[in-house]
């Protein structure tokens, strides 16, 4: 089973719920997930490129009050996403993070905390409740780029139509819609990344009577359970 990327921790196993809202874009493409509370920035990285539909080509780095955590860079001052987990930066409802992917077209990711509670037995995390809008292409200039290309896309008389098609390999501008989401394939691509913090409690058994003996209790005998 693949790992949750949640690090120990004491006490009850929580959950945070998250918004994540990329920055700029109208109508707003966003993902309500559910995550460990425990998990690490390196592996919230991971939840963020499947959650969104990224293709995790390029350097990224999450921002906060308390620091820069992404690969270990002490030239740009990125502390190791490792070394930290999340409910360490945000522990409560409201608690805020920016996670930017692509420092070239600057995707930038405003995550809040919405709630944090226990664990469901037997579910497994991460998970994406809902979400609204299709992700962006790869390299195509960040949300301002995003915008002009779907403004291309959508007027066919446009004398860069054709060659955005077929940049994005498609054969006609139909074969991408900006307003798809799709729940069932955003949490397959989560799936490998997912596993069951609490395990589901084994129905509890009754004992059994004794030979010659009822389950009935003092004073009732069995043959009356029925009728009482």
């Amino acid at each position: 089973m693949a790992s949750s990327g949640a690090t120990p921790a004491r006490g009850p196993v929580t959950v945070h719920r998250i918004k994540v809202t990329l920055a700029g874009s109208r109508p707003p493409i966003w993902r309500r997930l559910e995550v460990p509370s425990a998990i690490t920035l390196r592996a919230l990285h991971d939840v963020m490129q499947a959650a969104f539909g990224w293709e995790d080509y390029h350097m990224w780095v999450f921002e906060s009050p308390k620091g820069r955590y992404g690969v270990a860079d002490p030239e740009l001052r990125i502390a190791d996403a490792a070394a930290v987990r999340l409910d360490q930066l945000a522990p409560a409802p409201s608690g805020r993070l920016v996670y930017t992917y692509d420092f070239g077209d600057d995707w930038e990711h405003a995550i809040v905390v919405e709630a944090v509670g226990p664990a469901e037995p037997g579910v497994a995390y991460p998970r994406c409740l809902t979400g609204r809008r299709a992700c962006p292409p790869e390299d195509c200039g960040g949300i301002w780029g995003y915008d002009y290309l779907l403004e291309i896309l959508a007027d066919p008389t446009h004398e860069e139509h054709q060659e955005r098609l077929e940049w994005l390999g498609l054969d006609s501008a139909d074969q991408f819609d900006p307003a798809a989401f799709d729940l069932t394939r955003t949490n397959a691509a989560l799936s490998p990344l997912a596993s069951v913090l609490v395990k589901n409690r084994p129905p509890r058994e009754l004992p059994c009577a004794a030979p010659g003996r009822s389950m009935a209790g003092p004073g009732l005998r069995a043959d009356t359970l029925g009728q009482r």
